[in-house]
């Protein structure tokens, strides 16, 4: 009896030991995608000496949580990428609300209208954010009705990733400037090569589909969607050329046929095709490749912004950015943690700039240290001529991929051109009116 109350008595102070070895620290949730890479990366405390998506991020939080002096500690929730938004909304119902979660851009504007998250603007200029200081294009994707509702993390957007051994092999010196420029080029390219100039993700892999149309009816200056975003017009020239374009590129095998993103990507890696079309995310993993002796690429690789074909400079571009949900937060204290850890990570976001992605601060984009980084000052232009859908167009990422699916079937099965226009724009919207119910 005497062994029991002493050790009832040992777990009681263990207990209240404890508990005041937490008093002070405040715990706050932060949901995100980008992988799971704790093995490598679980204990570096140093933003710098990340590597990759996965690791920076991580170790931009396991930097924060080492250095604050707020007691703040941030506990990182890793969601899956391709299902990221259907296990967010299911935590919302279920009241599992995160402080802190990533959000892309085009996704942001259907959590704004549904209220579920926060304005920032009065915690950024507490804290000591310069909103002024967003590029052009982060501002337009974290703003809405005059409010910011997120912290720009990037922007990523729409890349010729070329292969310069093989464009020197056909007696290409410069890139395209006309789609008859290219179609001339293509061919010349496959004459001299016999491999195709393109290679980019045609199945399995709409949303590729989609950017590539996006960039080029963008580039004709035409708008797709409605001043109220409620419809889609697919009835004017600039769809006509764009899909013409693709289909005649795809037509002639000047496209490799079927691939879908990973082999895609592993044809450009083997030399199979001259350019691959893809986003800054991987400029980091071919630059690696671009350096190996053994590698189709050695020595060979550049990137550039999608090539301007038409009359205005423009490329589909996104960016993912940090959001506060409502509830998620449990008192001021907590809002307060997660309004730090914000200024944190904007503080730190030129490490950020290492994954290829692009700055979303103007000081960042024009500073000497961005710009000595490998292939990054021809991509700073994005940062102005990026381009997207509207934010008031709902359900974004669910339009983007019912215009990939039909511009694949355009290139893929040969649909019909009009046919084509006639689809999407049925179906685009049919599912624009149902969004806005």
């Amino acid at each position: 009896m005497k062994r029991l109350l002493v050790c009832a008595v040992a777990a009681l102070l263990a207990a209240c030991g404890a508990g005041k070895d937490n008093s002070g620290k405040t715990e706050i949730t932060l949901m995100r995608f980008f992988g799971s890479c704790e093995a490598q990366y679980g204990q570096v405390v140093k933003t710098s000496e990340g590597v990759g998506e996965c690791g920076i991020v991580t170790a931009l939080v396991n930097e924060f949580n080492a250095t604050n002096t707020d007691g703040i500690v941030v506990k990182t929730q890793i969601g899956e990428w391709g299902p990221y938004y259907d296990q967010l909304t299911a935590r919302l119902v279920s009241k599992d609300i995160p402080t802190i979660a990533v959000m892309h851009e085009s996704a942001l504007g259907d959590y704004v209208r549904r209220k579920l998250v926060l304005p920032l603007d009065d915690d950024f200029k507490r804290v000591g954010v310069p909103v002024d200081d967003f590029t052009e294009h982060a501002r337009r994707g974290t703003s809405f009705n005059g409010q910011t509702y997120a912290l720009p993390f990037d922007t990523w957007a729409w890349l010729w990733h070329i292969n310069t051994g093989l464009m020197k092999k056909a007696g290409l010196d410069a890139l395209p400037r006309s789609p008859e420029e290219l179609l001339a080029q293509a061919r010349q390219f496959k004459q001299k090569t016999g491999k195709p100039y393109f290679a980019w993700a045609v199945a399995n892999e709409t949303a590729a589909n989609d950017r590539t149309f996006l960039t080029l009816v963008a580039q004709q200056n035409a708008q797709l969607f409605s001043a109220d975003g409620k419809t889609i017009d697919m009835h004017q020239p600039a769809v006509v050329n764009a899909l013409t374009l693709m289909q005649t590129l795809y037509r002639e095998g000047h496209v490799r046929p079927n691939l879908d993103y990973a082999a895609a990507n592993q044809a450009f890696l083997n030399g199979e095709a001259g350019v691959v079309v893809v986003g800054t995310w991987t400029i980091d993993q071919f630059l690696r490749e671009s350096q190996k002796p053994e590698s189709k690429l050695q020595g060979a690789y550049t990137v550039k912004p999608f090539q301007q074909l038409y009359d205005k400079p423009a490329v589909f571009a996104d960016g993912h950015s940090w959001a506060l949900f409502k509830g998620g937060a449990k008192d001021a204290k907590a809002h307060e943690a997660a309004s730090k850890f914000l200024k944190f990570v904007w503080d730190h976001s030129a490490e950020w700039s290492r994954t290829g992605h692009l700055p979303v601060s103007k000081t960042v984009a024009q500073s000497d240290a961005f710009r000595a980084l490998p292939l990054r000052a021809a991509l700073t232009e994005i940062t102005q001529t990026g381009v997207g859908m509207p934010g008031n167009v709902p359900t974004q990422r669910g339009i983007e991929l019912l215009i990939g699916e039909d511009v694949a079937n355009v290139m893929i099965s040969g649909k019909p051109v009009d046919e084509v226009q006639a689809s999407v724009e049925k179906r685009v919207n049919k599912a624009l009116k149902k969004a806005r119910r």
